[in-house]
């Protein structure tokens, strides 16, 4: 019988591991390996091992493996770190690869306004993400979409994508095919910094960008004086002509309902959401400044 072992975090492992045990039971699973995520919100790591517990398999943290049994294929799934054994190791992608390959690709993938995001299943090699592909499907978005109903979206594609190539791996018919390496393009890691707005954008741009870093991940930021502020809903509000514009992006040119309308590089946007206390609030008027 083929054993295979899971490498799986966040909502997305979860859905496809409870997927997976749905369509084919449990007596192909050989192991789960899972761990926390302290970059999310919640990242359903006790959901998964209650799950693991509830249908009696094996599950150990990324940090102790070295007793796993050999599988046929193992699954990386939502995964962030390198599995150092990538014979036969399947990786699912959040791009319709050659495209976006890389990091944090569906979060760069919303920002940009991408009309079509997917999900790819590939064979690992040596080099992230350029593997022989294996299976890939995609959904048509439109916006503005939140990135937690983007990852719903997303997720079950991921469910039925394993749920393809398992089927494909019983019965021998798994087709590998080369990436095209002159359609690929990279996305890039993000860190602290990256969940900063730049004004200088579009407004809609900013809006999506708001849009993709929300929850679960970090929030989108700005600055406020010496104080960062976290913004969760902004809209994009009819332009005026603003004289010299590119020397005034980041200021507020009206208030409406005491929510602060900013110049951007092109457009207008409403910031409907901003965390921070109730006694701060008068600080954002006519003569604030976001950078």
């Amino acid at each position: 019988m083929m054993k295979i072992g899971f490498y799986i975090m966040g909502f997305k492992g979860l859905s496809v591991l409870n997927s997976f045990i749905n369509h084919f039971g449990c007596k192909h699973i050989a192991y789960v390996v899972t761990d926390e995520d302290t970059s999310v919100t919640n990242d359903h790591y006790n959901e998964i091992l209650s799950l693991c517990s509830s249908s009696n398999i094996q599950v150990s943290k990324r940090k102790n493996t070295s007793s796993l049994p050999d599988v046929s294929y193992k699954f990386a799934i939502g995964w962030r770190w390198l599995i150092n054994e990538s014979d036969n190791l399947i990786v699912l992608h959040d791009s319709l690869l050659p495209r976006y390959r890389g990091f944090a690709p569906l979060v760069n993938m919303l920002v940009n306004g991408e009309k079509e995001i997917g999900v790819t299943a590939l064979l690992a090699n040596e080099d992230y993400d350029r593997g022989d592909i294996i299976g890939q499907k995609s959904i048509k978005i439109t916006y503005p979409i939140k990135i937690s109903d983007a990852i719903n979206k997303i997720s079950y594609i991921y469910s039925e994508l394993v749920i393809f190539v398992f089927t494909s791996l019983l019965t021998g018919k798994l087709k590998p095919k080369q990436q095209q390496e002159s359609d690929s393009t990279y996305s890039i890691w993000l860190d602290e910094e990256d969940y900063f707005i730049n004004w200088k954008w579009k407004a809609e741009k900013i809006k999506r960008f708001v849009d993709a870093v929300g929850y679960p991940y970090g929030r989108a930021r700005t600055k406020l004086n010496t104080q960062v502020l976290m913004i969760d809903d902004v809209e994009v509000t009819e332009d005026v002509q603003v004289e010299d514009r590119e020397r005034h992006i980041g200021k507020v040119i009206f208030m409406k309902n005491r929510n602060p309308i900013v110049i951007c590089g092109e457009g207008l946007l409403e910031l409907t959401s901003i965390d921070f206390s109730e006694s701060n609030l008068s600080k954002v008027n006519f003569r604030s400044r976001f950078k």
